[in-house]
This record gives structure tokens, C-alpha cells and sequence, in this order.
């Protein structure tokens, strides 16, 4: 999920539409009440959750063919190749 987008998300068990923000700070709320024990446990499930999301999304870009050689490629062209954005056209 990204953090930045506050679009509603919806419970599929209520049926009921959250923001982003408001998740964030149902949570914020809900870590105070936690002893540090807990507080780790959630911590390490946290790590997990973004670990598989970051993974996923790795899978995802690997999945789209010749996309690490066009990568590779792009990184081996000599910078004088490039042209600056701030010189290029701007009426277009």
C-alpha cells in the first residue's frame, strides 16, 4: 500500500470505506496501548508485510520481458548521451 495515497479503502467484512490517513492513526492510536513485547511482535510483522509487498513488486518488474537488460543498457549509455530536461522544448 502506498503510504501517500489517501484513496478509501474498503473492509470487506463491513462493507464500511476507510482513508489511508484514518487507518494510520486508528493504528498510531492503537500502538500506545501496547506493551514493548507486543510492540515488537507488530514490528517484526511490519518488516514481514513490506519485505512480501517490496518482493511482489520486484517479481512484478522481473516479470516484463527485457526489462533488466533495457535497465543494464540505460546504465552503460555515457551520460554525454543525455540532454538536460531544462534545455529541451518547453511548447510541447
Amino acid at each position: 500500500m502506498n503510504s501517500a495515497d489517501n484513496s478509501p479503502i474498503e473492509d470487506t467484512e463491513s462493507g464500511i470505506s476507510i482513508s489511508v490517513t484514518e487507518l494510520q492513526h486508528q493504528l498510531h492510536d492503537l500502538l500506545k496501548q501496547l506493551s514493548p513485547e507486543r510492540l515488537k511482535v507488530l514490528a517484526d510483522f511490519a518488516t514481514y508485510l513490506a519485505d512480501a509487498e517490496s518482493e511482489a513488486a520486484t517479481q512484478e518488474l522481473l516479470a516484463i520481458s527485457g526489462l533488466l537488460e533495457q535497465v543494464k543498457q540505460n546504465q552503460e549509455t555515457p551520460k554525454t548521451n543525455y540532454t538536460n530536461w531544462r534545455t529541451l522544448r518547453s511548447d510541447v
